[in-house]
């Protein structure tokens, strides 16, 4: 940058949501500027019109007016309106990802990012990604609260220990951008950062050809059985654990009444805290392995629960629990 360029006053605008976002930001920017000058000034004329003046002490009283009184409340009411309305619309669509993203995985740790792709490439503070297609993230953290932050996107979210939280975005322009945590987290806070690197589609397919390493699926696969899950976990009639096959997505049936669907945070806490919520015709004899598997593996199991088929002939009784699955 030369010395007669201004820097930006924002960082570049790359994803589907960034110019709306943008463009909130500077209609409320513009109406808090209007009404600060115009408040201002009107407070000065006032003052001048209305001062003490020699021989007239007392200046005329105004009794009011009930038009000017509904003006001045009416307008700034549906000002405020304006900016919940829009406000709103875009964090629904923001917190709402499109039919199937492309699903990546991230876990939190001071001080860094570890990725996993489904199929199989890990990185640590980047992330690659194809221009063009929504692409949502499922997170966690191994310790403390961290925040994912890309500004370039306009995308913030929290990542916390022991639960998922999810975002979405769509970059609509190849490059590199940067990666933040913009919660302290630690001595190292600031230097936890990284790169979100935009590619072509047709590059990215490359990148991930050239990656290597099991896909997220084999490794659950192969952590369930290391784990030997299968040993209550299978299909058979008569299991001291429900079936998993065609689980996931499902309502789950409760012993204690009620039904949970059987997504990311059911399978989790199925497998670190099993007693937790017990599926309807099954005891409580899975122990937990909270501690005993990383977020990582956790991550992988439930991408091998997820890709298990549907279930011809259910188990009995009914399956429909993944707390001991996962946690297997």
């Amino acid at each position: 940058m030369n010395g007669s360029q201004l820097p930006p006053l924002l960082p570049p605008s790359a994803s589907t949501i960034s110019g709306e976002l943008d463009l909130l930001f500077a209609y409320i920017t513009a109406v808090s500027l209007f009404f600060t000058v115009a408040i201002a000034i009107g407070l000065g004329v006032l003052a001048f019109l209305y001062r003490r003046k020699a021989g007239d002490p007392i200046p005329k009283q105004i009794h009011g007016n009930t038009a000017l009184e509904l003006v001045w409340t009416g307008i700034p009411v549906l000002i405020v309106l304006s900016f919940f309305f829009w406000g709103t619309d875009l964090f629904f669509r923001m917190r709402t990802p499109p039919a199937d993203p492309l699903e990546i995985f991230v876990v939190g740790k001071q001080w860094m990012w570890k990725i996993q792709h489904q199929e199989g490439p890990r990185e640590i503070n980047e992330l690659h990604m194809p221009v063009g297609q929504p692409v949502k993230l499922t997170m966690t953290s191994e310790d403390v609260i961290h925040s994912f932050s890309v500004p370039a996107f306009r995308v913030k979210q929290d990542v916390l220990p022991g639960r998922y939280t999810t975002m979405w975005f769509e970059a609509t322009k190849t490059g590199t951008y940067h990666l933040f945590c913009t919660e302290y987290c630690g001595t190292e806070h600031a230097g936890m950062m990284g790169r979100i690197i935009v590619m072509e589609p047709n590059e990215y397919q490359a990148w991930l050809g050239g990656g290597g390493g099991e896909s997220l699926t084999a490794a659950g696969e192969r952590l369930f059985s290391q784990l030997g899950c299968a040993t209550c976990h299978g299909d058979q009639a008569g299991a001291r654990g429900p079936a998993l096959a065609g689980l996931y997505g499902t309502d789950v049936q409760l012993g204690t009444g009620g039904a949970v669907t059987a997504d990311e945070a059911y399978l989790r806490e199925s497998i670190t805290e099993p007693a937790a919520k017990v599926v309807a015709g099954y005891d409580v004899i899975m122990p937990t392995f909270l501690g005993q598997v990383s977020e990582e593996g956790i991550l992988q199991l439930i991408a091998y629960i997820r890709s298990l088929g549907t279930t011809t002939e259910p188990s009995e009784p009914a399956a429909t629990t993944v707390e001991e699955a996962d946690s297997e």
